[in-house]
C-alpha cells in the first residue's frame, strides 16, 4: 500500500509564481463523476490523497463534493494551496472531517499580486491556521530559506510573531507555533526538466516507493514533480492501478530509484531528488 497519491483535481491556477514549473497541459477540471472514478480505483491502495500536482484546489467549485466521497471511501485528504482563496473557501474547509492537513505556501506572495496587501493575506492565512487547529486540522505554513527573497521572509516571521506569539517550538523543518499549527523552511530546487543537466551522484526518490501521481486526464505519473507528465505509466481512467504500477516500465523505474540509479532521463534530471539525495 503507497503512503499518498497525488490527485490533481485541477491543473489550473490564479496564480504565476516563479518558482513553479507550470503546465503546458490543455487546462481541466475535474467532474465530479471523472473524481469519483479515479478516487476509487485507489480506494484501498493509497492513505493519504493529495488534491494537488499542479493547480490551486481552491480554485475548484466542486471541492466539497470531492471531499465528501473522498471520506466516503476512507481517505484522509491533505490540501497544497497558494492561500490566496483561503477567505473565500474557508468554512467549506473546516466543515470537512476528511480533511487532515492544510500547507500554505507563503512564499508565492514574492512574485505576485493578489488584489490585497501581505497584511491581509498573512492575516487571512494566520486566521485560517488558528481556526483549522481548533477543527483537529494541521496547518503548515512553508517559506523558503535558500534563494528566496529574505526581506520578504523577515516581514513575514514578523507578522506570524504578532500573531502566533512566542516562544516557538523547534522541529526538525522548522518550528511549531501552536497546537497542530507548524511554520516550514524549504529549500528552492530546480524541477525535473529534459532541457536540464543531469545530476551528479547517486540518489533515488519516493517516486513509486510511497508515492505516486495522478494527472486530472488519469494519467498515472511516478511523484508529484512530473508537471507535464514526462512519465507516464499508464491511465487510471483506462486501467487498474495494480496493472498501471506493475508495467515493466514502473517496476523497472521503481528498482532503479531503491538502487539510488534512476534509470528514467527526466529523473536524472531533477534538481529536487538531487538535492536532497534521497
Amino acid at each position: 500500500m503507497l503512503k499518498k497519491a497525488y490527485l490533481e483535481i485541477t491543473n489550473v491556477c490564479n496564480l504565476a509564481c516563479s518558482f513553479c514549473h507550470g503546465t503546458a497541459r490543455k487546462p481541466h477540471l475535474l467532474t465530479v463523476e471523472e473524481f469519483r472514478t479515479l478516487a476509487g480505483k485507489l480506494q484501498g491502495k493509497v492513505e493519504f490523497l493529495y488534491f494537488h500536482l499542479m493547480g490551486e484546489p481552491l480554485l475548484h467549485p466542486e471541492l466539497s463534493a470531492f471531499m465528501e466521497i473522498a471520506d466516503e471511501l476512507g481517505f484522509r485528504v491533505i490540501l497544497t494551496t497558494n492561500g490566496s482563496l483561503l477567505g473565500k473557501r474557508e468554512q467549506e474547509l473546516l466543515d470537512a472531517p476528511v480533511l487532515y492537513k492544510v500547507s500554505i505556501s507563503l512564499h508565492c506572495y514574492e512574485v505576485n499580486q493578489m488584489g490585497m496587501s501581505l497584511r491581509e493575506y498573512l492575516q487571512q492565512c494566520f486566521s485560517f491556521c488558528r481556526k483549522a487547529s481548533d477543527r483537529g486540522i494541521l496547518s503548515v505554513m512553508r517559506l523558503w530559506n535558500q534563494g528566496g527573497a529574505d526581506a520578504l521572509n523577515e516581514e513575514i516571521l514578523g507578522q506570524m510573531r504578532n500573531f502566533f506569539s512566542e516562544p516557538w517550538t523547534d522541529t526538525y523543518s522548522g518550528s511549531r507555533l501552536a497546537p497542530k499549527v507548524f511554520l516550514e523552511w524549504g529549500q528552492r530546487f530546480d524541477w525535473p526538466d529534459l532541457q536540464a543537466p543531469e545530476q551528479s551522484g547517486s540518489y533515488g526518490c519516493y517516486g513509486l516507493r510511497d508515492q505516486v501521481g495522478i494527472l486530472c486526464d488519469g494519467t498515472v505519473v511516478p511523484c508529484c514533480l512530473d508537471a507535464d507528465g514526462g512519465i507516464p505509466l499508464g491511465n487510471l481512467f483506462e486501467q487498474e492501478l495494480d496493472e498501471i504500477l506493475n508495467s515493466d516500465r514502473a517496476l523497472t523505474l521503481k528498482h532503479s530509484l531503491q538502487n539510488r540509479r534512476p534509470c528514467e532521463e527526466l529523473c536524472r534530471r531533477c534538481g529536487y531528488a538531487g538535492q536532497k539525495h534521497y
